[in-house]
């Protein structure tokens, strides 16, 4: 069914379900009421279209890796589910390249545009080309909500997952996430055991600031 064929068929059905409560003896006003259900829709507006424009497609990781902007170890963990090397769109390719150059910047392109990626990868290689056995935190990642902390960390599991199952390997860049979801005995092993990744909430971060049995995830940042 085309979204045409599915817009026709939801409106046809809410008309009837509006008319099966009508029950209407004046000829002229049942004549007015039909007119403005069947006729002027005043019930339901008109379809909208709205163009979503594509990304434009540049540079697959590999590409960044063999140019040296990635390290090879970054690229080998950012596949796509049948393991080829994921197709980066050129904004996420420019933030890549602004990154490795130490510059700052900000993405605001739309949904699905893979804005995660222009961060993510970044922060994984720098991680990579340092000491990943180094038990300090490269990276907080402040998210408004819980809700958007909890769909990054599936995310990022998903992504270890993965890459373990092709390599054989844990991933070598770890992972938690510290909100006020998780219980006591949790917190009380990030702190000890601190990841390179700690995402948030900016509730939490400010408890990071006050609080000195959660001072070293600032202490021990790097940027």
């Amino acid at each position: 069914m085309s979204v045409f064929d599915l817009h026709s068929s939801v409106v046809r059905d809410y008309r009837r379900y509006v008319q099966s409560f009508l029950s209407i003896a004046d000829d002229r006003i049942r004549q007015f009421v039909e007119t403005k259900l069947l006729q002027e829709n005043v019930f339901w507006p008109d379809a909208l279209l709205q163009l979503n424009p594509s990304y434009q497609l540049a540079q697959s990781v590999d590409d960044l890796a063999a140019a040296g902007t990635l390290a090879p170890a970054t690229a080998k963990i950012f596949r796509t589910p049948a393991g080829s090397p994921i197709q980066l769109y050129q904004h996420q390719c420019d933030a890549i390249s602004r990154a490795s150059k130490k510059q700052s910047y900000v993405v605001t392109s739309g949904t699905g545009s893979g804005k995660s990626l222009t961060y993510f990868i970044p922060i994984f290689d720098a991680i990579l080309r340092g000491n990943t056995q180094d038990h300090k935190v490269w990276a907080i990642v402040i998210y408004p909500m819980n809700a958007l902390v909890n769909s990054q960390f599936e995310s990022l599991t998903a992504l270890g997952e993965a890459y373990q199952a092709r390599t054989g390997q844990p991933m070598p860049v770890r992972f938690e996430k510290y909100t006020g979801q998780e219980d006591e005995a949790t917190k009380i092993r990030i702190q000890q055991e601190r990841p390179h990744i700690l995402l948030t909430n900016f509730m939490m971060l400010e408890m990071m600031l006050l609080r000195p049995q959660e001072s070293a995830f600032v202490d021990k940042t790097t940027s």
